[in-house]
This record gives structure tokens, sequence and C-alpha cells, in this order.
């Protein structure tokens, strides 16, 4: 049995950078439906935030937004300058590989993500999910998704099964 470790009470968000923040929000708002709960910040010739960053003469615009219980953070830094972007960066290199994201109707998610012209590495197994007599449902589908910048996230509808737990 593992003990509880003081210290950390959760995840507050995930940050992720972006080359366009307006098309950022497009796909995080319109796309997913997130809500933007706070007020966008903008940041240059600021030697305190270049410390937390680990960044110098660092510049940048961010928004926050919320997803069900995850709050992401969205960047679009104008300095420094960044390298060419790999839209198709394999899931399998180093590093944050990609967010999952719990949603009431695969279904529903998927059809707009592709309506938005939005790459899907393949279309969610519906099978995969049954309905009891009773009206319960069971089991879970989901599949991996790109951004308009080519960072990976899986839509997951879950209901009752043993193979993975629900937020």
């Amino acid at each position: 049995m593992s003990r509880k470790l003081p210290g950390v009470l959760g995840v507050h968000h995930i940050g992720v950078s972006v080359p366009d923040l307006e098309k950022a929000r497009e796909f995080y708002l319109d796309v997913l439906g997130a809500v933007e709960e706070v007020a966008p910040l903008e940041w240059a010739d600021n030697p305190f935030i270049d410390k937390v960053v680990g960044l110098e003469d660092s510049a940048a615009r961010q928004f926050f937004c919320r997803l069900g219980n995850l709050q992401i953070e969205v960047f679009e830094y104008s300095a420094p300058q960044q390298q060419p972007l790999d839209t198709r960066r394999g899931v399998n290199e180093y590093g944050y590989t990609h967010i999952a994201l719990q949603v009431e109707d695969i279904t529903a998610v998927h059809d707009r993500i592709v309506a938005a012209g939005l790459p899907v590495h393949t279309p969610p197994e519906l099978s995969t999910i049954t309905t009891d007599t009773d009206g319960t449902k069971r089991g879970y589908a989901g599949t991996y998704c790109r951004d308009f910048f080519g960072n990976v996230f899986e839509i997951l509808e879950i209901h009752q099964t043993d193979e993975i737990l629900p937020i």
C-alpha cells in the first residue's frame, strides 16, 4: 500500500506553447468547448518572469482556459525565436506526449474535431462501448488527435469498466 506524501495537492494546469494564440483560442474554446475564466496576460522586458521561465529577454501573450477539471495555459512567445514546429512529432519521443480529455460524447467531439479540419489518428472504435438492457453503458472508447499545431491530445469516453478509471 502506498502512502500519501505531503506537498502536492493536484494538477493545477498544463502549459502549451503555440505559434498562433488566436488559432489556439479557436481550438480550445470553439472546438473543445473550454471556458476562459481569467484575464489573459502578456509580458516583455520582465526580468522576474525571465527567471521563472528560464529564458532571456522573453516576451509572450497567454490565456488560461478550463476544460472540466483541467486548466490549460496557452502561450504564444514572440521572443526568443523558436525552432521550426514538427507537426508530426511522434508520441514515442521523450517528453510529454499528449493530454487525455474525458468527454461525455466521443462521437460529438470527434465530429467537431473533424469539421474543424484537424487530424485524427483513427476514428474512435465505438463497438467497445456496450449498453445493458437497463441502459447502463459499459466500456470505453478513445483516439488520438492533433490540434492546429500538431500537439497530440486524446479524447476518451469512459463508462463502467475495470480497464480504465474515469476522472
